[in-house]
């Protein structure tokens, strides 16, 4: 997903904007973690179980969209645990003497956190492995018949890996994680209760109905929900005098192009190219995404993901289709087709 359109809104992309103000709102213990119930009872309990034994935590997988909170999370583990953590990322290691140099400053117990695991090159995943089966590296000193192989041993640690994708991550590396977890997109009232704690911290007055309505719009993802609760504060203060209701909060998302699905000018556009050029479908990606101008990768991984999550697109071996739900969305008439899903076959969550 590293090719997400930069300017929009309802990116789930983390942006240079986003630095700061997820910085401040990060929670910082499991308790102040909104959502993830499953996962937190999970890392809850194997957390618990490790400071008992008095040992490391196992290694865990995080996995799922961006703008979920896997980074957040991580950092909280390594709270919980009273340790070091250390943030890097796949594209960044790419060389194994980088990644072998990481592990050898590592402290006993500390926390190992890489974001994007599955870009790692092949090279330097193989020195992962025995990294997190046996805690040691095997470092090749010397070239051709007078080289030789050192085993250094490493403190216990705890890795961490993060990823958007985990059909990418090979089975080795996937096999030597001990705790595998997927975050999933945030209800509504999830979302709603993010939103104010954000607006207690950055000293935004928001009443309930107006919490809920960013949350509405803001595509399942915390990310998403504190930058337009951040774009919508701005406009309430230029507009309104700062103070955020649902009136306030409908008229801000509107003049920033987001529907009540949480769907931008650009989702829109898809569908309707469909709808008007292809008769609804089912049209094929590639000339989707050249209709619309966009490559037929960012079509797929970008934009497709959400419309199809919503009941409004779907995906058939003829190609894409435009689901009745979208026409009734755009408040364009559908009488049905044959091949294609019918109205409501897909409903929306």
């Amino acid at each position: 997903m590293e090719n997400y359109p930069a300017k929009r809104i309802i990116s789930p992309e983390i942006r240079t904007e986003d630095f700061e103000m997820e910085g401040n709102l990060r929670p910082r213990r499991l308790s102040e973690y909104i959502g993830q119930q499953k996962v937190k009872e999970t890392i809850e309990i194997f957390i618990q179980a490790a400071r008992e034994r008095g040992e490391s935590l196992d290694h865990v997988l995080l996995y799922g969209p961006p703008g979920l909170g896997k980074t957040t999370l991580a950092n909280i583990i390594a709270g919980e645990m009273g340790v070091n953590i250390r943030v890097t990322s796949g594209p960044a290691i790419e060389r194994p003497g980088d990644l072998a140099a990481i592990l050898t400053n590592l402290g006993a117990g500390d926390v190992l956190f890489i974001d994007e695991i599955h870009r790692l090159s092949r090279p330097v995943e193989e020195i992962l492995y025995p990294a997190m089966e046996d805690y040691a590296i095997d470092i090749i000193i010397g070239k051709g018949p007078g080289a030789r192989s050192i085993r250094l041993d490493l403190p216990r640690f705890t890795m961490i890996g993060a990823t958007t994708r985990a059909g990418m991550i090979t089975s080795p590396l996937r096999d030597r994680f001990g705790v595998i977890s997927r975050l999933d997109y945030y209800c509504v009232e999830d979302l709603t209760t993010i939103i104010t704690r954000a607006a207690s911290i950055l000293d935004v007055k928001i009443d309930p109905e107006g919490a809920r309505e960013i949350g509405r719009r803001a595509r399942g993802t915390p990310r998403v929900a504190n930058r337009l609760l951040k774009r919508v504060r701005d406009y309430a203060q230029v507009r309104h005098g700062g103070a955020i209701n649902k009136r306030v909060a409908v008229e801000a998302l509107e003049f920033f192009e987001v529907d009540p699905l949480g769907l931008d000018e650009i989702d829109r556009r898809l569908l309707r190219i469909i709808i008007e050029k292809f008769g609804g479908g089912p049209v094929g990606l590639d000339t989707v995404a050249a209709a619309v101008g966009e490559e037929a990768d960012t079509v797929e991984d970008v934009y497709e993901p959400y419309l199809m999550q919503k009941g409004l697109l779907a995906r058939t071996s003829r190609g894409r289709v435009v689901t009745g739900a979208a026409y009734q969305h755009l408040g364009i008439a559908y009488a049905g087709k044959s091949g294609g899903p019918e109205q409501g076959s897909l409903p929306l969550p």
